[in-house]
């Protein structure tokens, strides 16, 4: 077993993230290949990266009492390999010896030499000496409030702890915090997709629970199913699924309908719009600003035999150009990605509550150019993967408000429920707003809010 080349592995990948502001996502396989790792330590390589991002601000917190100084004062490369060795330490079954040796010698490599390597010496034996609950209970007992005692035990920042509160405050369920948090720090089910008309679920199988397109296999790496399947079957989260049919299938489609994929990246909504537009006669056209990730969109939509336009301009300026044009439109904003921080734990690292007013005016700007786009009697959807109420209520009341008479809201939550396999638990809004929200510890998906209107 290769543990030396899957350290290294997850140590590359916490210096791109913290470094380069890179996805650990996108990173980690393309590392794995580079080192040539097995299965097994492809496993372990993708644990220790996971696991040291997913609870960061709780080793962090660790990290900074055992050395008496404030993590801002450790060398960036040091504190990497710190991280790495406190989570072997207090969350696998790693060897101790062996988690200090190979974190103190990635800290001498990286970090400037023997000083570096005494230092990440000193603070892992400190480390190394207390289990995890009574670390646990030190770093909790030093908190200033019960917001910051939660943040810091399980791995979220406070202003995320409140947001995730208030969130689900409005459905009246604020008792389920906790199984959220716990939720967002468990590595995710890989869910699949079969994308429809073109791809079956395998017969070893087992189907999802709520997408009618989705499924989950018995473990293994799915990139042999990814390829002979020609990517019609493909990795993509439940609650992503449910987010593009519940447009696709909100309302029967009519044949030569048109639709638009206004923010596409990476393609995978993308690839699931194209298969369903082709099974319905449908045409579908798709938008990117970013050049990088409008290849993946194209990449996305090689396997579905239809052809699908991809612009790369700003969404509101491609709504624009079209006005009246569209039957339907999946607006997938760009938002502070809060409700994937199981697949993309970094994302409670890189956003701040400052973000929040940019990215929902942005949403307010794409959702209004989208209406815009659409005929009369056609739908937009409104997609975040975040259940933030300033990106969903907030920004559904404002779009509601300055669209009056002209838009119907119609109900997100009875479309899902139409499309779900099985029975599924949305409870009301307290704004009264008729919009889907998903939840990570509910129902196994990411935290996808999904808001449809319709242009009278």
């Amino acid at each position: 077993m290769n543990v030396q080349g899957a350290r290294a592995v997850a140590f590359d990948v916490l210096r791109a993230v913290s470094e380069d502001g890179a996805y650990a996502n996108l990173l980690l396989p393309h590392a794995i290949a580079r080192q040539r790792l097995d299965a097994k330590d492809a496993g372990l390589a993708t644990e220790l990266t996971y696991g040291t991002l997913r609870r960061r601000g709780t080793y962090d917190a660790i990290i900074a009492t055992a050395a008496d100084r404030s993590i801002d004062r450790i060398d960036p490369a040091v504190l990497d390999a710190v991280r790495l060795g406190v989570h072997q330490l207090l969350s696998t079954r790693v060897a101790s010896h062996a988690a200090v040796n190979e974190s103190v010698e990635l800290a001498r490599r990286h970090g400037g030499g023997k000083g570096a390597a005494g230092f990440a010496n000193a603070v892992l034996r400190r480390v190394s000496r207390d289990n995890p609950g009574e670390w646990m209970q030190r770093i909790a007992t030093g908190a200033r409030s019960d917001d910051e005692r939660i943040g810091l035990t399980t791995s979220h920042p406070v202003w995320i702890v409140r947001a995730l509160r208030r969130a689900l405050t409005a459905e009246g369920r604020a008792d389920e915090l906790e199984g959220l948090l716990e939720a967002d720090n468990v590595a995710p089910r890989v869910a699949m997709i079969a994308l429809p008309g073109l791809a079956e679920v395998p017969e070893d199988a087992t189907a999802a629970r709520y997408a009618p397109t989705a499924f989950t296999t018995r473990g293994g790496d799915p990139e042999g199913l990814i390829r002979s399947s020609q990517g019609r079957i493909r990795v993509q989260d439940e609650g992503s699924q449910l987010a593009a049919l519940a447009l696709s299938r909100a309302l029967p489609v009519r044949e030569d309908e048109r639709w638009l994929d206004l923010c596409a990246g990476p393609g995978g909504k993308t690839a699931l719009l194209a298969a369903e537009a082709l099974a319905h006669g449908a045409h579908l056209d798709a938008n990117e600003i970013s050049p990088a990730r409008a290849g993946l969109v194209r990449q996305a939509v090689a396997s579905v035999p239809l052809d699908v336009d991809v612009s790369e301009e700003d969404g509101r300026e491609r709504a624009a150009r079209m006005p009246g044009r569209y039957d339907r439109v999946l607006v997938d904003a760009p938002c502070t990605g809060i409700g994937a921080l199981r697949r993309r734990p970094e994302a409670r690292w890189r956003k701040t509550p400052a973000d929040v007013p940019d990215l929902t005016a942005l949403q307010q700007e794409l959702v209004l150019a989208a209406f815009e786009a659409l005929k009369p009697g056609g739908v937009v959807a409104y997609v975040t993967c975040s259940p933030h109420l300033a990106e969903t209520s907030g920004v559904l009341a404002e779009v509601k408000r300055a669209l009056g008479d002209a838009a119907e809201e119609l109900d997100a939550r009875a479309v899902v429920r139409e499309i779900a396999r099985d029975e599924i638990d949305l409870p009301d809004q307290a704004d009264g707003s008729l919009r889907a929200q998903l939840w990570p510890h509910r129902h196994g998906t990411d935290a996808m809010s999904i808001a449809l209107l319709r242009k009278r």
